[in-house]
């Protein structure tokens, strides 16, 4: 059975790589410009939410790590 801090590191490792996807998929949307501009914005947001889950998935990891 993994721990608790076990398993927060497997979901930022998780949330992490959907980060860098989604970063890849903006940056590969970007050097289509202007084909897939219909896109922008939904992409950008995916990244943002991406990238705001795994920072929060890291402040609570680094919390719990703290507590231990």
């Amino acid at each position: 059975m993994m721990s608790d801090v076990e398993t927060l590191k497997a979901e930022v490792k998780k949330a992490s790589a959907r980060a860098m996807q989604a970063k890849m998929d903006l940056h590969d949307l970007s050097e289509e410009l202007p084909q897939g501009i219909e896109n922008v914005m939904e992409v950008a947001e995916r990244t943002r939410d991406a990238y705001a889950l795994l920072a929060a998935k890291k402040a609570e990891l680094k919390k719990m790590e703290a507590m231990t």
